[in-house]
């Protein structure tokens, strides 16, 4: 089987490990803050605040952000669903706005006309490694006195105009879980330039202290471990070689798969730096199907993600609702394949062949 997702953990990784077990400092520490201070650098934020996971990091940003009971936000119903739960758990509401058809990201044309006078923000998802476009965004955002926290969970050291992700909006929150293109294990991060926003995103992150034992506000648990922290610095390291072999995976597989009838490639806009967290096709008709063919002939395959987030079970329980057909006729279509750096290219052919007759088959 080519799996869908290879965690990347060398001998270094191990030794840093080691290193913090053997050193009696387990929580965060000194790694932390190491972590931290490279991640905002390499990210081009002033402030990096690790968290527990990258769920954490957006429930942190969003209370920092001031959001609370009765605010709506605005975001998109085409993504994993922690993006949506950390709204809630902040006693707000999502609002969702369609998606670009082509990039599967929120659609900046979509986004003011779901503005209330109850909305506080707009979280943008770099969905697959892709930045949304965030100028139209950000105007809209400073246009009605909104803030903008960009879900960055899968777009690891991606530019939007030269821009890094996570440095342009308010805040950014990334997510370091093992098939991320980067990983500490579990982890998060919150990036920001705003001094303000920093401390409030430190204090939640650690019971709602500003020093020890003085609580200043209501905060959590949400602190990451030097153990984390440890593989994060050597993964930090290699991330843009990582990131490098995923473009070239990608660029090799939709060279392979141009041609081939009733799939359409990943498109990538031209004022990104796409990072290719997931390499995601569309499949025109008999997408469980085909990807059945593909698990049976030993491709390993995911749906991200296969339900809008307002058709899932709890939130029509909530009584949330929405009306975002490209959202929807995407999570009928996509398709992701292997595109890891760990990928030779015997299994990238074998990636290509096997679509290629699955196509002649099914499509």
């Amino acid at each position: 089987m080519i799996n869908i997702a290879k965690p990347i953990i060398s001998d270094e990784e191990i030794e840093a490990v080691t290193e913090v077990l053997k050193s009696g400092m387990l929580a965060q520490g000194p790694k932390v803050d190491e972590f931290e201070k490279k991640f905002a650098e390499y990210s081009e934020a002033k402030y990096g605040i690790a968290t527990s996971s990258g769920t954490t990091a957006l429930h942190t940003a969003l209370v920092a952000a001031g959001v609370e009971r009765g605010d709506e936000v605005i975001t998109t119903p085409f993504t994993f669903a922690a993006t949506s739960n950390s709204i809630l758990y902040s006693d707000a509401t999502p609002v969702y706005a369609d998606i670009n058809p082509k990039t599967f990201n929120l659609n900046p044309e979509k986004i003011e006309e779901k503005i209330t006078d109850k909305t506080k923000a707009i979280v943008p998802v770099h969905l697959y490694g892709q930045p949304a476009d965030m100028d139209p965004i950000l105007e809209i955002a400073e246009k009605h006195d909104l803030k903008v926290i960009e879900d960055a969970a899968q777009a690891h050291g991606s530019t939007y105009k030269g821009k890094k992700i996570g440095s342009i909006g308010d805040l950014g929150c990334f997510s370091f879980y093992p098939t991320k293109n980067m990983t500490t294990g579990e982890g998060g991060m919150v990036t920001t330039n705003d001094d303000d926003l920093a401390e409030k995103s430190a204090m939640i992150r650690a019971h709602g202290e500003s020093k020890r034992y003085e609580q200043s506000l209501l905060g959590y648990n949400y602190r990451m471990t030097d153990i984390a922290a440890s593989i994060g610095i050597v993964q930090l390291k290699s991330i843009d070689k990582f990131n490098e072999k995923r473009n070239e995976n990608a660029k090799y597989l939709s060279e392979g798969l141009s041609d081939v009838e009733g799939i359409t490639t990943p498109c990538v806009d031209s004022n990104v730096t796409h990072v290719f967290h997931q390499y995601t096709i569309r499949v025109s008709k008999d997408r469980d199907e085909f990807k059945q063919f593909l698990t049976d002939n030993e491709i390993g395959t995911g749906v991200h993600y296969p339900i809008v987030l307002y058709k899932q079970p709890y939130y029509q329980n909530l009584g949330i609702t929405g009306n975002c057909p490209e959202a929807e006729l995407a999570a009928n279509q996509v398709i992701s394949l292997p595109v890891h750096p760990s990928l030779t290219t015997e299994e990238l052919d074998t990636i290509i062949e096997t679509v290629k007759k699955g196509s002649e088959k099914l499509l």
